[in-house]
């Protein structure tokens, strides 16, 4: 029964965000840069386990617009990336979830559909056309475009990193009067991030370039995640390059909770988050 409640109060906040959505954003007007397939709407896999809604075959990406309630709203925009492996999108546990808790917080989100499966190249072109957008367009939602932040879980925080860390990096060519503006998300946040530590002998994935000129950061995983490791030497990476580095390494949680109750590592990172959102983005 317990349960049962857990997941029916997760479906009536899903409910509720989906509601509360005004605007959908395809980030390319045109060719979609590198896209052989033709534009369409993402597809859902049959794979509904564990009360998730997962998208693949991702050809048309779009940013989904959650605007913070008038009356509770600030000037600051997160970006939020699902994971899935860059196979699919956890589109409601780590996209339209994360939303509705950053909205009650004052936080206008966006959830970002990047391409998928496999086309991580097109996924980094997809997270700087997405700054880049909501960063022209701040003004329409009462944002500082110098206040638009990017969050991911799992292989959504490997995006997120290599956006923070590669934004001098043209990936795609200009389309429009957005693409002169900088691809720097203003922080990054990483939970339980992936793929970080694809270097020799489990350090720093190769292309992720750190200076003091990247974003403070915020970092959470377990010690029972297997991806664990990418946290720590992430973490590692920021310090020695002198950038502001939140790291909070849990013993137990595992991966792909995001903030469904009943996990401890579920029941911990968003009050961490909170205040260091409070702190550090001012």
């Amino acid at each position: 029964m317990k349960q049962t409640g857990i997941l029916l109060t997760i479906m009536l906040g899903l409910n509720m965000t989906i509601s509360a959505q005004q605007q959908t954003i395809h980030l390319w007007p045109g060719k979609v840069p590198g896209e052989t397939a033709a534009k369409h709407a993402a597809m859902v896999t049959p794979d509904g386990s564990n009360n998730v809604k997962r998208l693949t075959d991702v050809t048309d990406p779009v940013l989904e617009v959650f605007p913070a309630p008038t009356g509770n709203s600030n000037d600051v925009g997160v970006i939020v990336n699902p994971g899935g492996g860059y196979n699919i999108l956890a589109i409601d546990l780590e996209g339209y979830e994360i939303a509705a808790w950053l909205n009650k917080l004052g936080y206008t989100a966006f959830v970002l559909q990047y391409r998928v499966p496999k086309k991580e190249a097109g996924a980094l072109q997809d997270a700087q056309r997405a700054i880049r957008l909501v960063r022209s367009r701040a003004a329409e939602w009462g944002l500082q475009p110098d206040k638009i932040g990017m969050m991911g879980f799992s292989a959504g925080g490997s995006l997120t990193a290599r956006a923070a860390t590669r934004y001098n990096v043209n990936t795609y060519t200009a389309v429009d009067k957005a693409d002169s503006l900088s691809a720097r998300p203003a922080f990054g946040i990483l939970v339980y991030p992936a793929y970080l530590d694809q270097g020799a002998n489990r350090t720093l994935t190769p292309e992720l370039t750190l200076t003091e000129q990247t974003p403070p950061m915020f970092l959470f995983a377990t010690a029972d995640d297997p991806y664990g490791n990418s946290a720590l030497v992430m973490a590692g990476a920021l310090r020695d390059a002198k950038v502001p580095v939140e790291l909070h390494f849990y013993a137990k949680g595992g991966h792909g909770y995001g903030l469904r109750s009943g996990n401890p590592a579920a029941d911990a990172w968003p009050a961490l988050l909170e205040q260091w959102l409070k702190t550090t983005v001012k």
